[in-house]
């Protein structure tokens, strides 16, 4: 039988991470409960569902937000300040799931697990995004790309807990968009996944951010669409050049969800209807 701990607060949280840096830490459980039929049972369970300290949604400097790790989707779909600034991170919440789903699952989860078709996950590139992590030594902060260290891994260290999620604020007039191609509308696995985030000045663009998901190990930036994109004016020649640049810089994965071929066709064209839409 797995030792059950329910901290009270944070302080108790990653003073039972550091003493049990074996156990596992679950706030919503929806990632971890699916696999744990597949394993074997933790020595023990965190419980953070819930902690005060990790549930809140705080404005930062700037206009940026930070968001608690263990913020739910339906918490941030119920924010106005999600909503009214980072609208591609709402569109992707929307898309996690059913309602109760979104009820229990939480940012700080799916970013731990770290699965290449996570929704919450390409909006979180595409906002350049800071991921918070504490120990009992103190807390860390961590560019999301570079969290990033490979498929399902993580930047996190054994006695670390993820404790929140930093937005800082999109350029005045930024145009945000969310894509997400499945096997149906609603509350599929991702076949692909776009996020992206674009700034335009004296019409061109300025600047841009592009996140795929579910077409490589971990979720990534299209960084050589982005280099034929900026300074261009958004059209159909610079659509064109921003797929040539795509074709030559991922190679999708193949699964039993799709293959590869399909995945970068549809990459490039959800990449050539952001363009065109600028």
């Amino acid at each position: 039988m797995s030792e059950f701990l329910a901290p009270k607060n944070l302080s108790e949280a990653l003073a039972a991470r550091a003493a049990h840096p074996d156990y596992i830490a679950v706030a919503g459980g929806t990632d971890y409960m699916v696999a744990s039929k597949d394993r074997l049972a933790p020595p023990g369970i965190i419980n953070l569902f819930g902690l005060s300290d990790l549930t809140e949604l705080r404005n930062l400097d700037g206009g940026g937000l930070r968001i608690g790790a263990c913020c739910t989707y339906a918490t941030l779909l119920g924010d106005a300040r999600v909503s009214g600034t980072f609208p591609v991170l709402r569109d992707a919440c929307r898309e996690v799931g059913a309602s109760q789903i979104q009820a229990r699952g939480t940012m700080g989860g799916n970013i731990a697990t770290s699965s290449p078709v996570g929704d919450s996950l390409p909006p979180l590139l595409a906002l350049d995004a800071t991921i918070c992590v504490a120990s009992t030594a103190g807390e860390r902060r961590i560019a999301y790309e570079d969290f990033l260290v490979g498929y399902r891994k993580v930047d996190l260290k054994a006695d670390e807990l993820i404790v929140a999620i930093e937005l800082p604020a999109p350029a005045n007039g930024a145009t945000q968009c969310w894509r997400k191609v499945g096997t149906r509308r609603a509350q599929s696995i991702s076949k692909v996944m776009m996020a992206a985030v674009a700034n335009l000045e004296d019409g061109s663009i300025a600047d841009i951010r592009i996140a795929l998901g579910a077409v490589a190990d971990r979720t990534i930036r299209a960084k050589a669409a982005e280099d034929a994109l900026r300074g261009t004016v958004p059209g159909e020649e610079a659509a064109k050049r921003a797929a040539k640049a795509l074709a030559d810089e991922i190679t999708p994965i193949d699964d039993l969800r799709s293959n590869a071929e399909y995945r970068l066709g549809v990459a490039q064209n959800l990449v050539r209807r952001f363009v065109l839409s600028l």
